[in-house]
């Protein structure tokens, strides 16, 4: 059987990177794009409805990067049972 990488690791990727640009892009540069989104779309649209859809659109990307090691950890349990590793086989896999 051959090992396949399904998916690059992206946290290792960054961890290569060094703790301070993972921190500096994590803890600063995407809230702050963020926001900018949101100033962008509340200015050009000047409404409510895209601006709020924008304000929770980035809320979504803001707690997603903020939560990356839950991320990673749930996708690799993912990818781990679906290689077997898990207690279960499904049928058709193989």
């Amino acid at each position: 059987m051959h090992s396949v990488t399904l998916a690059a690791d992206w946290i290792t990727i960054g961890n290569g990177l060094g703790t301070d640009a993972k921190a500096l892009i994590f803890n600063v540069l995407i809230p702050l794009l963020c926001g900018v989104f949101v100033l962008v779309v509340g200015f050009k649209t000047r409404a409510p409805g895209p601006t709020l859809m924008a304000v929770i659109f980035a809320g979504i990307v803001w707690g997603l990067s903020a939560n990356m090691a839950t991320i990673k950890d749930t996708t690799g349990d993912t990818v781990k049972q679906y290689n077997g590793g898990g207690h279960s086989v499904v049928q058709g896999d193989q």
